[in-house]
């Protein structure tokens, strides 16, 4: 009997703690604040291979303390900052939601668009025919929307960048504001009438100050100490206008007058200095963070990218960049510390794209690579249509490695479109550079579930994408022949960190699969709201508590 008794008292107990535990899950309190930051052209090889540059509590912070998905990618084509940004925060890609480039060629209008382009709204900031700029081009709706709407609008969303797309998709709809950074003479942060009519008085006050980020750019530790880059001066990069070699130092107040003036800073570290100082005062000023209904934030860091295109994967100025990015991402996590809490905000890092290196560095190194002539390809596709159809008319456009045909001219003619479409892709498939073709009848008719195929169709809207889309060979570009570019369905592009951080995030890592699209559902399900309507990823469990 004594043996039964103690049998049931620990069974008891047992059972008590398992629903102490229960109860502690189920009653975990939602974070103050979501921040969601994403790097502009970030390779997930720059968190390993400037590892020893960094500090203890920057990247290292979210990777030593977070959860780590070390083999996390895109899942679509083009690699893109309008497409990355908005399906990172949908949890779609453009197949969905949309935003298929950063300009595209309009089908309807017969003209080139701009993803946040909006002539229905006026620049808020200063007086200009500029800035129009709105998230209505994107379908579906963001992480920050369903947060919206399921607080009935109590929760506040904010979208900070130096570009404007980086700002205004991320913060999605109903967004309270989008900020972005108009240089060139102004030098000011700005917004647009879809927001709201005036400045707040802050953002007025931060303007008078944005030439104090003017300085002398020189590498923050001694030019020896950066290994992990080639050399300082070399042929593959492109310096600024009236600075004859792109070798440090840069004085950023002497070249701002021939180089769009404060536009200069977009392409140094502190464009992204300016940024984080920014972010901690939209925190700071519009009370992110102060209660217990989830607000958030989104930050994206723009100056990796434009410092990426000018100079290159493999150069100094990358490689100080990010060690610059390190210390100021410590920074703004201090602050939150300080002004949300420790574990009460959730965090997560990411990037929109990665790069490829420069493509005469590597025939340098014995690598195949090279550079797409796209205007002899042009001249080559109206001499083989001219050639097959008597016509030297039916290209409208070519876009984005995307043909787009003139279906009223074909129609006209008495041609067939899916004829055309199919000689196309036999023809240019031969052509120098040009690995895989695909025609629009395909993807439409087709479902392809691995390989460059899926990618092409993750990333074809049927509304908005042309009748036969192109992919170069590994390592071939459309650019200048000095600094690097991205767009492509190539590792160096798809492969980007994924750093999650904070309340509700376990310490870990993985090298399973993730994709970009899985990161709304994932903030979703923490929240315990709605996914985003357009959702087509999935939750990653093993990355919450």
């Amino acid at each position: 009997m004594k043996k039964l008794i103690l049998i049931g008292i620990c069974l008891f107990n047992f059972a008590c703690k398992a629903q102490q535990t229960t109860n502690n899950t189920t009653q975990q309190e939602p974070p103050k604040l979501v921040v969601g930051i994403v790097v502009d052209q970030m390779r997930y090889d720059y968190l390993t291979r400037f590892a020893d540059k960094f500090g203890a509590d920057g990247f290292n912070r979210l990777m030593n303390n977070g959860f780590n998905c070390k083999n996390h990618h895109f899942n679509y084509v083009p690699t893109y900052t309008g497409p990355g940004h908005a399906s990172i925060y949908t949890g779609t890609s453009p197949m969905n939601h949309g935003v298929i480039a950063n300009y595209w060629y309009d089908k309807f209008t017969d003209k080139s668009v701009y993803c946040a382009e909006d002539a229905t709204v006026k620049c808020v900031g200063f007086k200009t025919n500029k800035e129009q700029m709105s998230p209505r081009r994107m379908l579906t709706t963001t992480i920050g929307d369903q947060l919206r709407l399921h607080t009935q609008q109590k929760a506040k969303v904010i979208g900070v960048s130096l570009k404007d797309r980086g700002a205004i998709l991320p913060a999605g709809h109903s967004a309270n504001a989008a900020y972005w950074f108009s240089g060139k003479k102004e030098g000011k942060w700005v917004t647009s009438t879809y927001y709201m009519q005036k400045l707040p008085k802050w953002v007025i006050n931060f303007n008078k100050n944005t030439t104090d980020y003017l300085q002398t750019w020189n590498t923050i530790l001694p030019l020896k100490n950066y290994t992990e880059s080639g050399s300082d001066l070399n042929d593959y990069e492109s310096s600024f206008k009236g600075k004859e070699t792109a070798t440090f130092p840069y004085d950023l107040k002497k070249l701002a007058l021939k180089n769009k003036g404060f536009d200069i800073l977009k392409a140094t570290p502190f464009g992204n200095d300016m940024t984080t100082d920014f972010a901690i005062e939209t925190i700071k000023n519009e009370h992110l963070g102060v209660d217990n209904i989830t607000d958030m934030l989104t930050v994206s860091y723009s100056s990796t990218d434009y410092i990426g295109h000018r100079f290159g994967v493999n150069s100094v100025e990358i490689e100080d960049t990010y060690i610059r990015l390190d210390r100021s991402l410590a920074k703004l996590f201090s602050f939150l510390d300080t002004q949300v809490g420790k574990g009460n905000y959730t965090l997560f890092l990411t990037a929109d794209h990665g790069a490829v290196q420069v493509p005469h560095f590597l025939e340098d190194q014995k690598i195949p690579a090279g550079y797409f002539d796209n205007k002899a390809f042009k001249k080559k596709i109206k001499k083989a249509l001219v050639e097959k159809f008597k016509h030297d008319d039916l290209v409208k456009k070519i876009s984005n490695q995307q043909i787009f045909l003139n279906r009223n001219l074909i129609a006209n003619y008495n041609l067939n479109l899916s004829e055309i479409e199919t000689f196309l892709v036999q023809e240019i498939v031969l052509f120098n550079h040009i690995d895989k073709a695909y025609t629009a009848d395909a993807l439409n008719s087709s479902q392809f579930t691995k390989g460059t195929g899926a990618l092409i169709q993750n990333g074809y809207h049927q509304k908005r994408s042309g009748d036969v889309i192109f992919v170069l060979e590994p390592a071939v570009i459309i650019y200048p022949e000095k600094g690097s570019t991205h767009g492509s369905s190539f590792s160096y592009d798809t492969h980007v960190p994924l750093l999650f951080y904070g309340n509700g995030i376990r310490k870990g890592s993985t090298f399973n699969r993730t994709e970009v699209i899985d990161i709304a559902p994932t903030l979703s399900a923490l929240l315990g709201i709605a996914f985003p309507n357009g959702c087509s990823g999935n939750p990653l469990s093993t990355v919450l508590e």
